[in-house]
């Protein structure tokens, strides 16, 4: 089912079996997927990683996300574009910008448990037979569930990441994950993006380590990595182009960041990516 609105509006709601898989091919300017794996044992490669997926997990995905299905049993399917919903201009109301999207290299999942499966199947009902209406109420109330459907995503995620409870310092990381996906091309450092927080390094690193998982450099390098890793899969890019959109001016400089972060140097990658094509 599809809502195609008046300025470009879209919204894609479907239950997705193994002949379905040619969405995952389209390419959608602006849009946002999320993908709700209802039964069984599913594979798909994201950005040259293989995730296993069970049922009732989440994933979360945006345009740049490169996906090749591996298996697939049936997933529950929602992708809409920018306007239809702007996670970046209705923050306020869903919180989801550095979670659910726009996260720097993390991808996103979340466990629905069992107390709550009722809940996310009803809302999922509701979205259904609203993709039947008609009238010209139909994309207000089409934007209601899917900012319910956000909103009780970002909660879960939340929770299962051990998010701090400060609103705060939640808010922080979140703003963090979003700046770094807007500049790490051009800022390599933490202290770059404590100053756009308007924090100290320190304090940024602080309010990370309670979360007991990477540091604040680590993401910024992370990201930095999934972009060299993606344009020497996917493109045809000479590496020292490479290097040079990620904000490398030297070559030999990109190559040991690449070489200390993969075990391997950027050509030898690239050879065996296409090798084992």
């Amino acid at each position: 089912m599809k809502f195609i609105g008046n300025t470009d509006e879209f919204l894609h709601l479907k239950n997705l079996k193994k002949q379905d898989c040619s969405v995952f091919n389209e390419a959608i300017e602006g849009s946002l997927t999320i993908l709700w794996f209802e039964s069984g044992s599913n594979a798909l490669i994201i950005d040259g990683k293989e995730h296993v997926f069970t049922k009732n997990q989440i994933v979360f995905l945006t345009e740049f996300h490169k996906v090749t299905v591996k298996h697939i049993e049936t997933i529950r399917f929602l992708r809409f574009n920018r306007p239809f919903y702007c996670v970046i201009d209705h923050d306020k109301e869903v919180g989801c910008k550095g979670i659910l999207f726009f996260g720097a290299s993390q991808v996103p999942i979340i466990q629905i448990p069992e107390e709550d499966v009722v809940q996310f199947e009803t809302l999922w009902t509701m979205f259904s037979i609203e993709m039947e209406s008609k009238d010209n109420l139909q994309i207000d109330m089409l934007q209601m569930m899917l900012k319910r459907y956000l909103i009780l995503c970002t909660r879960l995620f939340k929770a299962q990441a051990q998010y701090p409870n400060e609103k705060v310092a939640s808010d922080i990381i979140r703003e963090f994950n979003f700046l770094v996906e807007q500049h790490f091309k051009t800022k390599h450092s933490v202290a770059e993006y404590a100053a756009m927080l308007h924090k100290s390094p320190k304090t940024l690193s602080n309010i990370f380590s309670k979360l007991g998982s990477k540091t604040p450099l680590q993401y910024i390098q992370d990201r930095k990595m999934l972009e060299a890793k993606r344009r020497l899969r996917y493109t045809d890019l000479q590496i020292q182009e490479i290097a040079y959109e990620i904000g490398y001016d030297d070559i030999q400089a990109f190559s040991r960041f690449f070489k200390k972060q993969e075990g391997i140097s950027p050509s030898n990658f690239k050879e065996m990516f296409h090798e084992n094509q």
